[in-house]
């Protein structure tokens, strides 16, 4: 992957010496296919095999998410079977369709790696297994072969049918494996070397080297345990043990990373390319850009606001960035931004695609399966961070336009009065409001007054709201998108181009439907959703020309099958990294619980940090963002919240702070996000200044500048939960709405150092202030008023008579871990109704004995607010902390406003000078 990038970055070079803007458009579509979907099409046919096997793959995965098996009886796959077809396609796939690398790194890399493993195999088989050396020594032969980009050689062919086959395994052989569970034979331990060897060479392809770098030191350590440090060192194991647990078993490779892509990742792929393929793409865009085009900056903040919808068809960031970059950046260019900023304004809009709700990145699904909630639950708790990152990306492209004096683009009409304006947009609004309500009660009357063909009948009706929006669509026409080159001056009109693709806006209706009102599975969602989405392609092309008297019906259904075909296809190439990535995660996983590495890096980190809990997000931010330079998204959120995520959970509770699981994976999960933005290896940055022809490095480190508000956001929510919407109500959630937003766009004038003018020193150190005061106003609360009065461990039940009903009792406990190491938390006990502190307690669950100024715990009782708390006998209570009276935090946010206040006073009539200078500059240049 490297070196893709090192040729696209010397021809973007080579095009800009020659007056090129950049890449063109066919350089553009191999690096999107290069990173995504595989940059080897061979014509003929091995061309159409490699397509077929494409489509099978997306016809598999509808089938086993379709109710249809269960209904007729056939066809039925278990988990770990449909994960085994799963990873057989994309092995075989990313064998054909991505060729293997040619220079001296790449090249040493894919024979130094399987020779390594190779030996440690041999010596974990105890010098014994000579096939283990045939088998290391085959793959690396088929390594230095190497591959031409046109054609597959016969030894990628073998080394296709060998990994496919070998995925396949657990399949064919479900009912021996399951009969010899823990005692693996020979045979098993065969396929799992093969399989091993094979898919880290997969991943070298398709993902580059340094997920494959980061399995191998995994695999590695679990052979080499004993001869590893004390602190993280473990018992031998040997290559019988290794192979099962990796290959044979559902720990490893077949494990919760890969069935989270089997079961849901790839149907929302699917349905992002078919959307894509139907036209919602160029749809989302024109309607950004009639809309905000004209704005101050106005092309970058289209691009921002097309990103985000984009974000619903393309889970890739490098195919975001062309997508919408190839028509935004040279427009951007335009109005006056130079090519780094157009570049990285496109870079942190389309990387922040993976974290807009509902249709998130791959790693969302993980989370699912992680943290264990359903997937509303993880929407509803990204949902305003994602809205707040972007409202801030929005108004750091306005700090830009104003700092520079920029203009938008002209408007091909006359705007009508604000006020009309205002009253057109209220009554949209009221319409739609009505319409979500029609819509919720009319289908809840409908599936109570026919519920056995209720589904047929809501069925009828969206497909006759269908019918209706395309007979709309049919009287407009989407135009084409234009660029810098083609001359274009005017912005579409907003009327005319919101009504050519509502009927786009259908599917993405019914996902979010059955995801957040049905609340079904992501998986039986995306089903509907793509079921749909093909639905509209066979009839949308034939519908428009019905309604536009065109004739010709036979040729427009023939071009909807050929588009459907194209984005099953399609969808199935942009799947095979991502599945690829998921297994080859999975070995570390893996490795992880096969070693116990956790409880040791637990150590390690504690150590690092000093048991600091800020210090250890620090550290847990720092190796995200290491590891994001060369790992995928998702792998890198599977590898750090593997390692890491527990960490903080146990340190945090260790340091007092009781953090939330999905805030923790949401806090792993943002910074995975930069691994397409960190300089210098982000190739989203690659791929955006090879549209806008500037320096992919200057790039990234402007684009990491504009997504420190990506980066700020986790730190703040792991601190203020509420962020995440974690026990709040509407009110409260519409409250820390609008004051985070308030905070985050201060934050965003402090960091790029204009406000209403340039900020002076003093200026931007009070905008922080003020900002961090409305994101966590309670740590000022907590100084002037402490939450909590100590009280001696004797005076527990004087402290749970004190502690309202409800409220937690914060105690400072000591004993001991899983393995008998002592350990020190808070725990959090929530105090249930009792006339006395003692009756408290024991309707709590727990039992003292008093050990004379000490308070040792005698009894937990079972499945009480005592043992959800933590505690257990004969741990010892250090410290009591009991909630005392406190004035409301907000009320910090008077000297805060007072503050803001002054700072816009001191910049207002400052700005509105330099406005009038640039004016005069303006006209004195026109």
């Amino acid at each position: 992957m490297s070196d893709d990038k090192d040729q696209f970055q010397a021809a973007a070079v080579e095009n800009e010496a020659s007056g090129k803007a950049g890449l063109s458009q066919e350089e553009l579509d191999e690096l999107v296919a290069s990173t995504d979907a595989g940059g080897r099409s061979p014509s003929g046919p091995v061309g159409l095999f490699i397509t077929a096997v494409a489509l099978m793959w997306s016809l598999f995965q509808l089938w086993i998410a379709s109710p249809l098996p269960f209904m007729i009886g056939v066809g039925v796959f278990n988990n770990t079977e449909a994960r085994a077809f799963h990873l057989a396609f994309a092995i075989f796939l990313g064998f054909m369709a991505f060729p293997a690398a040619r220079t001296p790194f790449q090249l040493g890399l894919g024979v130094v790696v399987p020779a390594l493993l190779t030996a440690l195999f041999w010596i974990g088989s105890g010098g014994s297994a000579w096939w283990v050396l045939l088998i290391g020594a085959l793959v690396i032969a088929g390594v230095v072969l190497g591959s031409p980009k046109d054609r597959v050689a016969p030894w990628e062919w073998a080394m296709a049918i060998c990994g496919a086959g070998a995925s396949l395994y657990i399949y064919f052989n479900y009912d021996g494996i399951s009969s010899r569970v823990g005692a693996p034979i020979t045979q098993d331990i065969v396929v799992g070397v093969v399989g091993i060897l094979l898919l880290l060479e997969a991943t070298r392809r398709s993902l580059g080297p340094a997920l494959m770098i980061v399995a191998t030191v995994f695999l590695a350590y679990t052979f080499l345990g004993p001869y590893m440090p004390q602190l993280i060192a473990h018992s031998s194991k040997s290559l019988g043990v290794v192979m099962n647990h990796q290959w044979i078993t559902t720990q490893g490779v077949f494990g919760i990373a890969l069935g989270v892509s089997t079961s849901f990742v790839f149907l929302f792929v699917l349905f992002g390319s078919l959307l894509d393929k139907a036209g919602a793409g160029n749809y989302f865009i024109q309607v950004a850009f009639s809309l905000m085009g004209h704005l101050k900056g106005g092309p970058a903040k289209a691009a921002v606001v097309s990103s985000a919808m984009t974000g619903l068809i393309s889970g890739s960031s490098i195919a975001n960035v062309v997508t919408t970059g190839t028509f935004t950046i040279p427009l951007m260019k335009k109005v006056g931004f130079k090519s780094e900023k157009a570049g990285a304004v496109e870079v942190a809009s389309s990387v922040n695609g993976q974290i807009m709700p509902p249709v998130m990145g791959a790693a969302a699904f993980l989370m699912v399966e992680y943290v264990g909630i359903p997937y509303f639950d993880v929407v509803k708790h990204a949902f305003l961070p994602a809205v707040i990152s972007y409202i801030a990306l929005v108004y750091i492209v306005h700090l830009e336009a104003l700092k520079q004096g920029m203009q938008g683009l002209p408007r091909a009409y006359t705007p009508k009065p604000i006020v009309q304006r205002l009253i057109g947009t209220a009554f949209i609004i009221a319409a739609i409001c009505a319409l979500s309500f029609i819509v919720y009660y009319g289908m809840g009357w409908i599936r109570a007054a026919f519920p056995d063909t209720a589904g047929w009948i809501l069925f009828v009706l969206l497909t006759a709201v269908y019918v209706g929006l395309v007979y709309i669509a049919s009287k407009e026409t989407i135009p084409e998108l234009e660029t810098e080159s083609s001359g274009q001056q005017t912005l579409p009109l907003p009327g005319p181009t919101v009504r050519s693709g509502l009927h786009f806006i259908l599917p993405v209706v019914v996902l979010v439907w059955a995801l957040m009102v049905d609340r079904l599975s992501p998986g039986l969602s995306a089903f509907y959703a793509a079921t749909y989405m093909i639905f509209i392609l066979l009839t949308q092309r034939p519908l428009l020309a019905m309604f536009r008297g065109q004739g010709q019906f036979g040729r427009a259904f023939r071009n909807g099958c050929f588009d459907l075909l194209d984005g099953l296809v399609t969808g199935a190439r942009n799947m095979i990294g991502i599945g690829i990535a998921t297994a080859t995660a999975g070995i570390i996983v893996g490795a992880v619980s096969q070693t116990g590495v956790g409880s040791a890096l637990a150590d390690v980190v504690e150590v690092l940090s000093g048991g600091n809990i800020l210090a250890i997000l620090f550290l847990t931010a720092i190796l995200s963002l290491i590891l994001g330079m060369g790992l995928p998204t998702t792998a890198n959120y599977i590898v750090v919240s593997a390692l890491l995520a527990p960490v903080i959970v146990t340190l945090g509770q260790q340091n007092g702070l009781i953090v939330p699981l999905i805030a923790v994976h949401l806090f792993v999960f943002y910074f995975g996000i930069m691994a397409d933005v960190t300089p210098p290896v982000g190739l989203a940055s690659f791929a955006a200044a090879a549209v806008s022809g500037g320096d992919p490095i200057k790039t990234g480190a402007v684009a990491f500048f504009y997504s420190l508000r990506t980066a700020a956001l986790p730190f703040l929510f792991i601190f203020n939960t509420q962020l995440l919407l974690i026990d709040v109500t509407w009110i409260q959630g519409i409250f820390v709405f609008i004051i985070a937003t308030i905070a985050m766009l201060l934050f965003a004038a402090a960091t790029q150092g204009w406000f209403f003018a340039k900020n002076r020193i003093w200026e931007g150190v009070a905008l922080m202030l003020i900002a961090f005061t409305l994101f966590r106003p309670g740590f000022w609360m907590d100084m002037v008023y402490p939450p909590y009065d100590p009280v001696p461990p004797t005076q527990i039940e004087q402290a749970a008579e004190g502690t309202p009903v409800g409220e937690p009792l914060r105690l400072r406990i000591s004993g001991v871990n899983e393995i008998g190491e002592p350990l020190e938390f808070t725990a959090l006990l929530n105090m249930p109704e009792g006339e006395t502190g003692a009756e408290r307690l024991e309707n709590a669950g727990l039992m003292f004995r008093e050990d004379g100024d000490s308070m040792i715990i005698d009894d937990v009782a079972f499945d009480s607010p005592a043992q959800d708390a933590g505690l257990d006998w004969d741990q010892e209570v250090l410290r009591v902390l009991q909630p005392q009276w406190q004035p409301s935090k907000y009320l910090m946010f008077i000297p805060a406003f007072l503050l803001l206040a002054l700072v816009i006073w001191a910049q207002r009539g400052r700005g509105e000078r330099d406005e009038a200078e640039r004016r005069k500059k303006r006209a004195a240049t026109a």
